[in-house]
């Protein structure tokens, strides 16, 4: 069983310093190119939707379409995402690292460090704030692919309006491939998704140029006075236009949690010298195009483009929406499964699917309930319009969040001067909570549906790991003191019988004994020559060194054949028991251990309602019923089926 993990890893960095690929010397371009196919795609296309969906006539709260609402709408665009994307990620949030592994997990991790220190319980409620803000990435990852898509597709209405009624089912039909060819992995199609993007983002740069020669005075629209004189002048216009407004900056998460495929600089070079000034053309292009004729808002992306290059452009924009969702859903799965290490999910089945690209997972279950909700979300809303006003509920959420959570560990873990942070984060949580207000408005209009998603998600993963605490708890209480256990043995307190061979028990940790190997001994009343128990820790760091994988511990008896061996992982590894044990000195396990013929034994937990009030009723069944997902243990641990026994037993939560 795993362990939830420690929270005094050495090797998690934590600080300003770099880390990762590209995070020394010159920056690769493949590195660069590699980030363009990946980590940008969701902000990339956010330019197809933002501002028609701000000033949509049918928004609850329309914005009027005048020479001074297009000018401070395109101001805050640009200041918007100048402050959220380039600031408080680019800038700030990207330089919190975990062993060079960025994302609110890794906040969480360093967060949960600092919780374990006394006194620290303002951490212990930060990082369940965290836990909340990762569980809004999953309402995230379900609507990207949904409106991403949608606001593709859509694209075949402005080349030819009697299309109109093939777009959902055409939708429909790519959302389904895109989740169908996920077990094959991205590996080879990610070699084609950087060209296909620095496509993209040459092709919107240059249309909006376009845009821009026709209209020049646009450009204005860069200046900070409009949008503060638009926020100032006009502010219930423009706090309800933040709502559509913050669709500019989703996927600005990305750059932060795939910072450890690629590393800072990458991706900040590939930001700043060619997605930022595209997706800013392309505004401004927009917004010149409105000004010409305010009858274009009803899709200003497409209407920029020359009528013979929509089709392409179509095209074009549907395959960057696909590398939009593949950038969304590959996120979720490493969510999912970080969380699953640290003891927030269940185990579950993860396999990975690139041999030479870390992080490149693919988990089934996670997939399917992707896929089922992407599919509920397209056909219940039916337009990216009626779907943009729930995307920025998630979006403004996880933002904040990172934020609040980024000055803390600025604070805590590098001595900024309190000063420095109580303004930074004054200012920046000021423009985050200016956009979660915004899209509050829209809460009866669709924005409760992330927040529905993330509270459900949240509730499982709070409800499983106090489960686990009350099952660890009780299971600590039946497996008793190892060592005690083992001075039985080796004191022939205990009736056995010696037999050949190699046994390997996995277990919890170094101060109880197996269940497996209590009932083995109790029951059958018999022991192998060769005993070892592995106790699997997860590492609050994405990966554990070669050399720092095992401890061995002959538990003070030398050569009494027992021996315990500790194996860590980091929360972004997949155990892997056979081949950690492979790494161990004979000298430290008397003897070569012979793996090929070893049987292993693992503890399984079957898991009753009991009176005891450990938990409400409710979370009771919801925590059973979530344990019946749980990944099956030797294929999760890589045991050979073969040679693997299973001993069972009760506990009531």
């Amino acid at each position: 069983m795993t362990s939830q993990g420690t929270t005094n890893a050495e090797s998690a960095s934590g600080s300003p310093a770099e880390h990762g690929p590209g995070a020394q010397g010159a920056v690769r371009p493949a590195l660069v190119i590699g980030a363009l196919g990946v980590v940008f795609g969701d902000i990339g296309t956010s330019p197809i939707y933002t501002l028609q969906t701000v000033f949509n006539p049918s928004d609850p709260h329309p914005v009027p379409i005048t020479s001074d609402s297009v000018f401070g709408v395109v101001s805050l665009v640009f200041w918007s995402v100048m402050i959220i994307v380039t600031v408080t990620y680019v800038l700030l949030a990207m330089r919190a690292d975990n062993d060079g592994e960025g994302g609110i997990m890794a906040l969480i991790t360093l967060l949960r460090r600092w919780s374990a220190q006394p006194g620290r319980r303002v951490a212990l409620v930060l990082a369940a704030l965290g836990i909340f803000g990762a569980a809004l990435f999953f309402g995230d990852s379900m609507i990207t692919p949904a409106i991403s898509v949608l606001s593709a597709v859509e694209g075949l209405k402005v080349v030819e309006p009697s299309l109109d009624a093939l777009v959902v089912p055409l939708t429909a039909v790519i959302i389904v491939g895109l989740f169908l060819v996920q077990r094959r992995g991205t590996a080879a199609v990610g070699r084609m998704f950087g060209p296909v993007m620095i496509a993209w983002f040459l092709a919107i740069g240059a249309f909006g140029v376009v845009g821009i020669v026709g209209h020049p005075e646009i450009l204005k629209a860069l200046s900070p006075t409009y949008a503060l004189e638009f926020m100032v002048g006009h502010f219930g216009t423009a706090f309800f236009a933040l709502a559509g407004i913050v669709l500019a900056v989703t996927g600005a998460e990305a750059l932060y949690a795939d910072m450890g495929h690629f590393g800072r600089r990458p991706i900040t070079r590939a930001w700043l010298f060619l997605v930022f000034p595209a997706c800013v053309l392309s505004y401004l292009g927009q917004g010149a195009l409105i000004l010409a004729d305010p009858g274009n808002v009803s899709s200003p992306f497409f209407l920029l483009v020359p009528e013979w290059g929509r089709l392409v452009m179509v095209l074009l924009a549907t395959a960057a929406t696909v590398i939009a969702s593949q950038a969304v859903i590959t996120g979720a799965y490493s969510v999912a499964s970080q969380a699953a290490q640290l003891g927030y999910l269940p185990r579950l089945r993860v396999a990975y699917t690139s041999a030479s690209t870390m992080g490149q997972i693919y988990v089934p279950w996670i997939n399917w309930l992707l896929m089922v909700s992407v599919l509920t979300l397209v056909f219940a809303f039916r337009s990216s319009e009626a779907l943009a006003f729930a995307f920025g509920m998630a979006v403004t959420g996880t933002i904040t969040i990172t934020t609040l959570l980024f000055f803390f560990v600025a604070r805590w873990k590098w001595g900024a001067p309190r000063w420095l942070v109580g303004l930074g984060a004054a200012v920046l949580l000021l423009v985050d909570l200016l956009f979660v207000g915004a899209n509050l408005t829209k809460l009866i209009h669709g924005a409760w549906l992330p927040l529905l998603i993330g509270l459900t998600a949240f509730t499982v993963m709070t409800t499983w790991q106090r489960g686990r605490e009350i099952v660890t708890a009780e299971r600590e209480r039946r497996e008793g003191s190892l060592r005690e256990f083992v001075d039985n043995l080796r004191q022939r307190r205990l009736s056995t019988q010696r037999v050949p061979g190699t046994a390997v028990f996995l277990n919890r940790g170094t101060q109880t004994a197996p269940l497996a190997m209590r009932a083995n001994v109790e029951h059958n009343h018999v022991r192998h020559e060769h005993v070892v128990i592995i106790a699997i820790e997860t590492k609050p760091v994405p990966r554990v060194p070669a050399a720092e994988r095992t401890v061995v511990d002959d538990l003070g008896y030398g050569d009494d054949g027992i021996t315990h061996v500790t194996a860590r992982f980091g929360y972004m590894e997949t155990p892997d028991v056979p081949g950690a044990l492979r790494m161990l000195d004979p000298a430290a396990t008397e003897g070569q251990l012979q793996l090929d013929e070893a049987s292993y034994f693992l503890s399984k937990i079957e898991l009753q309602r009991g009176q005891a009030p450990t938990m409400a009723a409710w979370r009771k069944r919801l925590f059973i019923a979530t344990s019946y997902i749980t990944a099956d243990a030797a294929e999760y641990f890589g045991l050979p089926r073969d040679r693997t026994v299973i001993m069972g037993s009760h506990i009531e939560v």
